[in-house]
């Protein structure tokens, strides 16, 4: 195709306000790489946007995605934006993980109720039976295991939604996605970041958290060629490694599985004369994975870290399943037995399991 003559994109995406954000965030980035294209939004709800209720465990597999893939495989839109963290690691077979581009900020933050004003400023600040509120078995499990004394409550709705329950239906705090509060312009209610290394946070976050996945159809070299300008390579590896630990561990969503991932330098920098770090150009970078599989209790859990130098996705795919590997020979996979003796039919958790 000519570069400079006109062709439409169908771009999929979900309803949500936080879904159409990001899609305008992808599109604007695609219309300045290639400015001959004109974009048509395809906006839908899906399962799991129509059934405000149900808590997100129960619901089962694919609720964000699988509605908006049928209509990829059958021609009627060209890539699908979707929020990484929601994206089955394992696709339909005519379906591939196209590009992710540059990564919102991956973690966990807590947001107080504004009734405590400036009362508490850390989860662990919480006294004994506080209401933390959450839909995620991940969050809620690591939560369990540090602070037992805490009580959890699901809570569903898009972020608007759940900042206005935690305001006005008895939460102390609730705790979400970083990446969505910033993208909305709610960042100004984040209390704390919740990561590894986070004093009284110690949680790591959803696999795939923060980033964004564009899907294709796998036979259409066109869009994957398009999709290589607003492609960031680091972000992408990092991802498919998280994917990868998901992946071998066969879990999902629903499941306690949690991650972290970080670039770091394979040596100290080395220093002019002027004591400024040296410009190496062929410095090999590393990737540090994380990852922790906990009981819904919060009671066991199986932690694990690998440092790896990573250039391809196929070398963090590597990286992924190693640790997923070490993980499963240290006892994550018995925590996972008894999660998916649990499940139901459409291979949802059973809440029940996790009181």
């Amino acid at each position: 195709m000519d570069s400079t003559e006109p062709f439409t994109i169908r771009v999929g995406t979900r309803s949500s306000a936080l879904a159409l954000k990001q899609t305008e965030l992808v599109i604007s980035a695609l219309q300045a790489a290639h400015p001959h294209a004109r974009f048509e939004v395809h906006a839908q709800a899906t399962a799991g946007d129509r059934d405000k209720t149900t808590p997100l465990p129960e619901m089962g597999k694919g609720l964000w995605t699988s509605e908006l893939e049928a209509r990829l495989t059958a021609g009627e839109i060209d890539l699908i934006v979707h929020s990484l963290k929601d994206m089955p690691t394992t696709l339909p077979e005519d379906c591939v993980l196209g590009c992710v581009p540059a990564r919102e900020d991956p973690r966990d933050v807590v947001v107080f109720s504004a009734a405590h004003g400036d009362k508490y400023k850390t989860i662990a600040d919480l006294p004994a039976g506080s209401v933390v509120g959450t839909s995620s078995v991940r969050r809620a499990a690591q939560l369990r295991r540090r602070y037992p004394h805490l009580a959890f409550r699901d809570v569903r709705g898009n972020i608007d939604t759940r900042v206005r329950k935690c305001d006005e239906d008895g939460y102390d705090c609730i705790i979400l996605a970083a990446a969505g509060l910033l993208r909305t312009g709610v960042g100004a209610r984040i209390a704390q970041y919740l990561e590894s290394s986070t004093p009284g946070g110690g949680m790591l976050h959803a696999v795939g958290q923060g980033a964004l996945g564009l899907e294709v159809r796998k036979s259409d070299e066109r869009m994957l060629g398009l999709l290589k300008a607003v492609e960031h390579t680091p972000t992408m590896m990092a991802c498919f490694a998280e994917r990868s630990v998901m992946r071998t561990l066969e879990g999902g969503c629903s499941v306690p599985v949690a991650v972290e991932t970080e670039w770091v330098e394979e040596e100290e920098a080395a220093t002019g004369e002027e004591g400024d770090e040296e410009v190496r150009p062929d410095r090999k970078r590393k990737l540090r994975l994380r990852a922790t599989v906990v009981s819904l209790d919060g009671k066991t859990a199986v932690d694990g870290e690998r440092t790896e130098e990573v250039a391809s996705l196929a070398q963090a795919d590597s990286l992924g399943k190693k640790l997923a590997q070490e993980l499963i020979e240290r006892g994550a996979q018995s925590i996972l037995d008894v999660i998916n003796q649990g499940r139901t039919a459409t291979g949802a958790v059973k809440l029940s399991e996790a009181a």
